[in-house]
């Protein structure tokens, strides 16, 4: 009689594109679910890499130890910091999980890695809330701000559509490169590529935001008289001299407020408002 002997194969398995791809979406689309005051985002980002962990460590012992040091205190933005930290952190698990199989001194220790996790999740979530929310989001608002003028449906979901597409697929792109990179990951967001991306998206976004402050700020004077029988309109003569001078003047006034008083928007609306409403009390608007 053969005795059969079964064996457990404790090798990490080898971690593809594919599934930092699905790590990655797996954060997205988790985000902002668990989200709790004592860890903030760290179950979404368990959550994305629990597929991975489960193939890079066999021992039970070994993936608990993975899970509590991905559970750890995170928050940052969700594509440029949550694709760079995704893809990073699989790459180094896959380093740490490999140099416990072999045996050999793990120099991917928990604290090097939760302190790159730390380093990065707040300078990267500056840099995306200022070009996704800050300038993209509004590029689209601006491309579907004359289709909800003619009452077209599309107007009022284009840009929530195309915005949540583009996050996923910068997301997966940024998680991806990173992964591809590895612990040099840190560099790409200094590459020359990913900056002439950063200041082309500002220079546009500063476009936009003109085109928008200018076709949709409507401020005009109805302030007229008469001079020797001539009648003045003041709002043709500035049509003519400097034409859309009095949106700039109120969009200018409201920059003004927020770099003296800070981003107080309440407070803008209101003294916006009722200077607005004295003007047109006294003739001026």
């Amino acid at each position: 009689m053969t005795e059969i002997k079964t064996t457990t194969n404790l090798a990490p398995e080898e971690i593809t594109k594919k599934d930092v791809t699905k790590a990655y979406l797996r954060w997205h689309f988790a985000n902002e679910i668990p989200h709790s005051f004592e860890r903030y985002l760290a179950p979404s980002l368990l959550y994305a890499m629990m597929p991975i962990l489960r193939k890079l460590y066999k021992d039970d012992d070994k993936l608990k130890a993975a899970y509590k040091r991905q559970l750890l205190f995170f928050n940052t933005q969700l594509s440029w910091g949550g694709g760079v930290i995704t893809g990073l952190m699989s790459s180094m698990e896959q380093q740490r999980a490999q140099e416990e199989y072999d045996g050999t001194e793990v120099l991917m220790q928990d604290d090097l890695m939760y302190n790159t996790k730390a380093g990065l999740m707040g300078a990267l979530a500056g840099i995306g809330d200022a070009i996704d929310s800050g300038t993209v989001q509004y590029i689209f608002i601006a491309i579907a701000v004359p289709w909800a003028e003619q009452g077209s449906a599309l107007g009022a979901l284009f840009p929530f559509i195309a915005f949540a597409l583009y996050q996923a697929t910068l997301g997966v792109f940024f998680a991806r490169q990173a992964f591809s990179m590895g612990r040099n990951a840190t560099g790409l967001m200094q590459s020359s590529g990913v900056q002439n991306a950063i200041e082309t998206l500002s220079v546009l976004g500063l476009f936009m935001m003109g085109i928008l402050a200018g076709n949709y700020v409507k401020v005009s004077s109805a302030l007229q008289f008469k001079i020797s029988g001539r009648e003045f309109v003041i709002q043709d003569i500035l049509d003519q001299i400097v034409p859309g001078i009095l949106p700039l003047a109120v969009v200018m006034g409201v920059y003004w407020f927020y770099t003296k008083k800070g981003l107080k928007v309440t407070q803008a609306l209101l003294w916006l408002t009722g200077i607005l409403i004295v003007l047109a009390a006294i003739g001026i608007l």
